[in-house]
């Protein structure tokens, strides 16, 4: 078995048990999550490619992070992750990626994500679950963090936080590729 087909397997199951332990119909997820019955029932079966965008809506849906339903169980006790062993899970069109490093466990967990953006690329995100924060890093580069519609440049060596429950927007800038890592710090809850 590929890793991709591993990882839709673990998907698919990871998406049916939290659908279930939220009590949600096929239906009721579809609608409230904005994604076609048809759509879940695939990923359910480990059958198409979601894109990022689902995956955010169905997680914050859920009331559990993007990794939750990703990763399958936790085997140790100190988990090392290499960047190149995580698929992206969005590319821009001119080559930028964001790559979920990992999340960490307990009642309110942290996401670590690895981005990369072009000059000119950018990724604009829905708003999160109230309670949801966002901090970005810039590692190399330079970005503009756009957040309830106001700019804010975040330059290599900066670091910018933000409640993540409104419209936001990351767009590379300058002349060379804006490294950054993002960590999303989710509320208490099930994760």
């Amino acid at each position: 078995m590929t890793e991709t087909e591993t990882a839709l397997r673990t998907l698919a199951h990871n998406v049916r048990t939290a659908r279930t332990r939220a009590g949600l119909s096929l239906d009721e997820l579809g609608r409230r999550a904005k994604v076609s019955k048809g759509a879940l029932v695939g990923l359910e079966k480990a059958q198409g490619n979601p894109n990022f965008a689902t995956l955010v809506r169905l997680a914050d849906t859920l009331g559990i992070s993007v990794s939750a339903l990703m990763e399958g169980s936790p085997e140790q006790r100190v988990r090392v992750v290499s960047a190149n062993a995580v698929m992206p899970l969005w590319k821009g069109e001119r080559g930028g990626e964001a790559r979920l490093m990992l999340t960490t466990g307990g009642p309110a967990a942290t996401e670590v994500w690895r981005w990369t953006l072009e000059p000119g690329e950018e990724y604009p995100s829905h708003p999160h679950q109230t309670g949801v924060t966002e901090t970005v890093s810039v590692t190399a580069g330079e970005m503009i963090l756009v957040v309830d519609g106001t700019e804010y440049p975040v330059a290599a060596g900066q670091t910018a936080t933000f409640d993540a429950d409104t419209t936001h927007t990351y767009r590379g800038t300058g002349t060379q590729t804006c490294h950054l890592i993002m960590t999303v710090h989710l509320p208490p809850g099930p994760a």
